[in-house]
């Protein structure tokens, strides 16, 4: 039997063309996007503003609720009797009574809102120009002004205040934060620490150590950078080229915000879910406020070298006190004698501050010999008695007269 029959089919040759045209169009799965690693950290292109400058409010958004009224009409209260002090405290260097004195005039706004977000049992670490926002956390102001008068300590107790020292060295209060902060996160505690940084701060090595070691081991910190534009006469544009201090963030893997540091809602807003941030185990938070410094740098500083008198006046019309008021008195919460009784309140406690820091303060010389060393050394103990002798000697001469 012979092999079957086969018919033959006729070779068909195809083009590519003639492929395309006969077969339906596939489309392979579209590969996914890989997750932007900034996503969550970077801040808004535009500082979080709540109230226009001359205090009428702006649209509520959802993610930076307005605070409760009773918390903003305190935030008034406290950064009026806050610029009292301040003013006070400048006065107080012309009268010989304080050696020096850094001003935070304008920057109220930051200051009482940084500590209206806390809870007593957290910590603040303060620079040099934190007075006012230690007066707002109600420590007594003759101590928040005792080192600055020259004194050998700070003037209150840290640990009852849960404040520390006010730091004259640039950012290093950075570090002493995230190691505070991380210590209390394996204690168990959910204590934040709150450390308030000025822009030119942000160019030092222990900032970013700080900020670092808080992002890695996840320290419930709050960095706080009070842009008030000069580090001492030095301006921003000379500190960094970055679009906004607040992007320093995301180097280290730290959300950031930014926000109008002279509206003193958005500043407790943004301030008050940082701190949540925080609280919730979720790591540090890195907050900028765009703000501005009124007065000099000290009194010891002549402004008028690196800034003219009409960048000056133009940020008066930016008064955070002025801002906040008049929303208040919108809202129906503040009206003429509210306003009367706190300016009241004012002058009264820059009046008894004024009164303390006018008496002489007792002082024992010998002091300066205590807490140099553990165990005194010889010359030391030698260098002391000498001292003892000649008051003694003062004394008998006095006594003789």
């Amino acid at each position: 039997m012979g092999p079957p029959h086969v018919q033959e089919v006729p070779a068909v040759t195809t083009t590519p063309q003639a492929v395309r045209r006969a077969s339906p169009r596939t489309r392979r799965p579209a590969t996914p996007a890989a997750p932007d690693p900034s996503e969550g950290l970077l801040p808004k292109s535009e500082p979080v503003r709540l109230l226009s400058p001359d205090g009428t409010p702006l649209p509520a958004r959802d993610d930076y609720p307005e605070p409760p009224v009773e918390a903003l009409r305190e935030m008034y209260r406290r950064m009026v009797v806050g610029r009292r002090f301040d003013v006070q405290a400048t006065a107080l260097t012309k009268q010989g009574r304080l050696a020096v004195y850094p001003s935070s005039r304008g920057q109220e706004a930051c200051q009482v809102g940084g500590v209206l977000a806390l809870r007593d049992t957290d910590w603040v670490f303060p620079t040099y120009r934190e007075s006012m926002a230690l007066t707002a956390r109600g420590i007594d102001p003759v101590e928040v002004l005792t080192l600055l008068r020259g004194d050998w300590h700070c003037g209150y107790d840290p640990t009852a205040v849960h404040t520390v020292p006010q730091c004259t060295p640039l950012a290093t209060q950075c570090v002493h934060a995230a190691g505070l902060a991380y210590g209390e996160s394996y204690q168990g505690r959910d204590t934040v620490a709150l450390a308030f940084i000025g822009d030119g701060a942000t160019s030092e090595g222990d900032f970013h150590e700080g900020v670092n070691f808080a992002a890695v081991f996840k320290a419930p910190v709050v960095y706080f950078v009070q842009n008030n534009k000069y580090a001492i006469s030095v301006p921003l544009s000379r500190q960094t080229a970055a679009p906004s201090l607040a992007y320093k963030g995301v180097g280290y893997g730290v959300p950031s915000e930014q926000v109008d540091g002279n509206d003193p809602v958005a500043v407790l807003a943004v301030l008050t879910r940082a701190v949540e941030h925080a609280r919730a185990g979720r790591g540090p938070y890195l907050v900028e406020a765009h703000t501005y410094r009124m007065e000099p740098h000290t009194n010891a500083d002549d402004q008028t070298r690196y800034r003219d008198a009409e960048e000056v006046e133009a940020w008066r019309d930016r008064d955070p006190i002025a801002r906040l008021e008049a929303y208040l008195r919108n809202r129906g919460v503040l009206d003429d004698a509210a306003v009367a009784a706190i300016a009241e309140e004012a002058e009264a406690y820059a009046a008894a501050l004024r009164d303390r820091m006018n008496a002489q303060p007792e002082v024992d010389p010998l002091s300066l010999f205590d807490h140099v060393y553990a165990e005194p050394t010889p010359q030391l103990v030698e260098q002391r008695e000498q001292v003892r002798a000649e008051l003694a000697a003062t004394r008998a001469e006095e006594g003789d007269a």
